[in-house]
């Protein structure tokens, strides 16, 4: 039980993390002041699961809102259990056949490399958000847990599709993801600024990767790109905005915790959010707050909608050039337990490898601890490459 929220059925197959709603079953999103709170419907991934055959097993946790490196800081979980991601373990134990998770910063990809299972984010709007508890709206993403590609493939074609409930769903009915495209020939390359931000054994894995794509008939190129910072600088921006927008409807008046002593509504806002948020995502709302600033907007806030924009174009002109870009996930292959205090910093450092992908809405596949990214609607391609190096074993 030590990776579930909330157990609900011993034969289900399929984990869901905090933040996606199960109608009835207790969604806090690992945070104190969604305490109790259960929705009156479920996600829309959740229920295409369901219509579909599959149970769902459980709620995973997650760190508060999901801001955290991998889902250590959640209110209701021992933080040392937490330190390789609930729904990644879950899944790497063989106890469900997938999982969801919500990539929003890049946790539930680092969650996956360090758990040693494939984690999916999907181009944006390919799977409906509605249900989601949301924090950064224009990057999170509804992804999939599984022990392989093959896994994740199957996953993906059940959720993906228009949703006429979220806005940003786009308008595809359905896709068509193979693990069977043919690799030989295909280009991927390497990032030299990132691999250079990794420590030995995360490079190791990247290069154990990258020659078993060379062995598959994989051109494998590593070229310079000096964006991925001020991408990383840009997204912490957006996300912590939009963050602090999104998490002022928690205030202990509807649901969730509230504050036994206060003497007036101001008290009442003021105690609940101070009980009821931890350190981190309080960090989040001040940063939030100050980009969003009527001396700062124009400075930081718009200034990242227009970096937004250029770092899509970036992007682009490699993915012209190759199929998919192989990075590192994260700085290293595991973490130690850390003060809390520490974790706005450690976020965005490690951040640095995946912001790319949620500020361009851009998919990234992590599998045996590496991180594949492509242009959008290139799932597929990532899928099958990582499928033709898993097929070939340790």
């Amino acid at each position: 039980m030590k990776y579930y929220a909330e157990k609900i059925s011993d034969k289900g197959t399929i984990a869901v993390d905090d933040t996606i709603l199960v109608k009835g079953v207790t969604s806090a999103a690992g945070s104190r002041i969604l305490e109790g709170f259960k929705p009156l419907f479920s996600a829309e991934a959740v229920t295409r699961l369901q219509a579909k055959g599959y149970e769902i097993s459980g709620k995973t946790h997650v760190g508060e809102f999901g801001l955290d490196l991998v889902g250590e800081f959640s209110y209701y979980g021992e933080k040392e259990d937490l330190l390789k991601g609930a729904a990644a373990c879950l899944v790497k134990e063989k106890s469900v056949k997938a999982a969801l998770g919500v990539d929003m910063n890049g946790s539930t990809r680092r969650a996956a490399a360090i758990s040693g299972v494939d984690f999916l984010k999907p181009t944006y709007g390919t799977v409906s958000r509605y249900g989601v508890i949301s924090c950064a709206a224009s990057g999170e993403q509804v992804g999939v847990y599984a022990q392989n590609a093959k896994g994740v493939k199957e996953i993906m074609e059940v959720i993906a599709g228009n949703d006429q409930k979220d806005g940003t769903s786009l308008k595809n009915d359905g896709y068509d993801y193979t693990i069977a495209e043919n690799v030989k020939g295909k280009k991927v390359c390497i990032i030299k600024e990132l691999m250079e931000k990794a420590d030995e054994q995360t490079v190791a894995r990247v290069k154990a990767f990258a020659e078993k794509l060379t062995r598959n008939g994989v051109i494998v190129e590593e070229i310079s790109a000096d964006f991925f910072g001020l991408a990383n600088t840009a997204w912490q921006i957006l996300m912590t905005a939009e963050t602090c927008n999104n998490v002022s409807r928690y205030d202990g008046v509807k649901y969730g915790h509230r504050a036994e002593e206060y003497r007036n509504i101001d008290e009442l806002y003021v105690n609940s959010r101070t009980e009821g948020f931890n350190f981190l995502t309080k960090a989040v709302i001040l940063y939030g707050s100050d980009t969003l600033s009527k001396n700062r907007y124009d400075q930081c806030y718009g200034k990242s909608l227009k970096v937004r924009r250029i770092i899509s174009e970036k992007f682009a002109l490699i993915t012209d050039k190759y199929d998919a870009v192989l990075t590192p996930v994260c700085s290293k292959c595991e973490y130690k337990a850390y003060d809390i205090k520490e974790a706005f910093n450690k976020v965005f450092d490690e951040s640095i490898f995946t912001a790319v992908s949620n500020l361009t809405g851009t998919p990234a596949l992590v599998s045996g601890g590496a991180q594949l990214m492509g242009k959008a609607f290139s799932e597929s391609t990532l899928l099958s490459l990582a499928d033709c190096v898993e097929r070939m074993g340790e």
